[in-house]
């Protein structure tokens, strides 16, 4: 496992990430101890960037998370969000950039994880009614007050991005990207390089899809979010399946996993970039990190643009977009 540079102020990571997000919530029921067991192979396997949130779990995997790396603080990076604000009912509330919010939100993530400082802190998504100076402007307060290191914005338009990063550096901007998702190659990637921000693809499997391992929407657990999601549901789930079966073509001549294949293209897009493949079992993730060993040729790189070219999956990746890119 390599590492790579995020941003521009001195944040290296490992090149593949993990997201802990399914292990407390979304993915359907969550197994504690094969959690713990996860991220604990992942580091010894070289993982060292692990990515939360305050409202995964409503603090339950920020519990996790915390708990669980505690006796390895100085071997990992920990990357976590606030923003999104739910109910006890686990009910959206709304999107909060409030410096108020933000503050009481931080002391929050820090007492739940266990830490004293937050490696990354993302903005969750932006807020329309406070204005992103304002937000980083409190954002970078709690990095002079050394309980942040570095600064993160999640799913937010290129305009956005640039006056946030006129307030204070960004160090990475984290939004959905992956085979299946390619948006962020039109104006997103263009301007977090000419910014020196870095890129952390969250989905970069297209949410399992893109694993292979799903072939129908009875795969999925009662409770799974992806039931409600569009590109899982009716015409769009059978049409998007057809895009991973090409994909496996290419994989199977590699030697490799459909999920590896599209875990190595993402790796190919630009140094950069540090995809955080989530998962709450051992033998995924065991499967991702193999995808680090996987080189691809330019001849190869051509030939997967053209079985998932921009665009291809059909049906929008929220069932509410309105709250992304902005």
């Amino acid at each position: 496992m390599k590492n790579r540079k995020l941003g521009s102020q001195g944040l290296s990571v490992s090149e593949l990430g993990l997201g802990c997000m399914g292990m407390s919530e979304f993915y359907g029921a969550g197994d504690e101890a094969e959690s713990i067991a996860t991220i604990h192979r992942a580091i010894e396997l070289g993982v060292n960037f692990f990515d939360t949130a305050d409202m995964y779990g409503i603090g339950a995997n920020e519990q996790l998370v915390g708990k669980t790396i505690k006796d390895r603080r100085d071997r990992v990076v920990i990357a976590t969000k606030f923003g999104i604000q739910r109910g006890e009912d686990k009910g959206f509330r709304g999107i909060n950039g409030s410096p108020e919010y933000l503050r009481q939100a931080c002391d929050a993530s820090l007492q739940r994880l266990g830490i004293e400082y937050i490696d990354l802190y993302y903005q969750h998504r932006v807020d329309p009614n406070v204005p992103i100076e304002e937000t980083v402007g409190a954002m970078a307060e709690l990095v002079k007050q050394g309980k942040v290191r570095y600064l993160g914005l999640s799913e937010a338009a290129p305009a956005t991005i640039r006056r946030a990063h006129s307030v204070h550096p960004i160090t990475a901007l984290q939004t959905e990207y992956s085979l299946w998702s390619r948006d962020p190659e039109e104006e997103i990637l263009p301007t977090v390089r000419e910014l020196g921000i870095g890129f952390v693809p969250y989905s970069p499997l297209g949410r399992g899809f893109l694993s292979g391992t799903i072939t129908s929407p009875d795969d999925l657990a009662p409770d799974d979010f992806r039931r409600h999601s569009p590109r899982f549901q009716g015409e769009n789930f059978y049409k998007n399946i057809e895009v991973v079966e090409r994909v496996k073509e290419i994989a199977a001549e590699k030697g490799a996993t459909p999920g590896q294949l599209a875990l190595a293209w993402l790796l190919a897009q630009g140094e950069e970039i540090v995809p955080i493949p989530g998962t709450k079992r051992r033998v995924y993730l065991e499967e991702n990190v193999g995808a680090v060993e996987i080189t691809l040729s330019k001849e190869e790189l051509q030939r997967i643009d053209e079985v998932a070219p921009k665009g291809v999956a059909l049906g929008n990746r929220y069932p509410d977009m309105s709250s992304v890119n902005r």
